[in-house]
């Protein structure tokens, strides 16, 4: 396998991304700008520092093929003065390494990443991409409006390099092209039951796509 092409039922590993994975920072964030370019929609563009604090705090995991080349990312955020807003942003996925169901295993990886680190807090996204608004679905989330999501001003901020940024400004930050999807653990006290007795996150993973 090589940068451009993909082998039949490539081996990818995902890990909880620290210290190790700071090489990977630069090609994370272009992959997440030129995804945004190709989409002509919003993902917030971030720089190679940020995406390094990200990894320094573990909250952020990171897909790697066995050959050592740049799969996918996803990474935590958290909101809200009681930090009772949490995110999964940056989801992305490398160009030959798509149509794989590599996307969805990293979003797994990351809410449940999520959920350890932030048992109680309400997990939300906003997003363009059907393929993640399925993903989100299948994970619990619902759509719901942007008046249920955090206040945070900080979070809206990370709007600003978003190609759709005015229409979010123009609606008070009310509307925008983005889908909101929401996971509220309060709601799904049941599952939570279910899954009591299993492991949440395991600090790494090993598939064969």
């Amino acid at each position: 396998m090589n940068s451009t092409s993909v082998t039949q039922n490539p081996i990818v590993h995902i890990f909880t991304a620290d210290e190790r994975h700071f090489k990977y920072a630069e090609i994370i964030c272009k992959t997440i700008e030129d995804a945004a370019k190709i989409r002509g929609t919003g993902i917030a563009k971030r720089e190679p520092e940020y995406i390094k604090g990200k990894m320094r705090e573990g909250k952020a995991v990171i897909a790697i093929s066995e050959d050592g080349t740049f799969a996918g990312f996803c990474y935590i955020e958290s909101w809200g003065k009681e930090k009772n807003y949490v995110a999964n942003s940056g989801l992305i996925v490398a160009p030959q390494f798509r149509s794989l169901g590599l996307g969805k295993k990293i979003k797994e990886a990351a809410f449940k990443l999520s959920r350890k680190k932030f048992p109680t807090a309400k997990l939300f996204g906003i997003t363009t991409s059907p393929a993640v608004m399925k993903i989100n679905y299948e994970l619990g989330y619902r759509p719901v409006t942007f008046a249920q999501l955090t206040d945070d001003e900080e979070f809206w901020k990370g709007c600003e390099s978003c190609v759709n940024f005015d229409i979010l400004k123009r609606t008070n930050y009310k509307h925008c092209l983005c889908t909101a999807m929401l996971f509220d653990p309060a709601e799904k006290k049941a599952k939570n039951k279910q899954e009591k007795g299993s492991v949440i996150y395991e600090k790494e993973s090993s598939f064969s796509l």
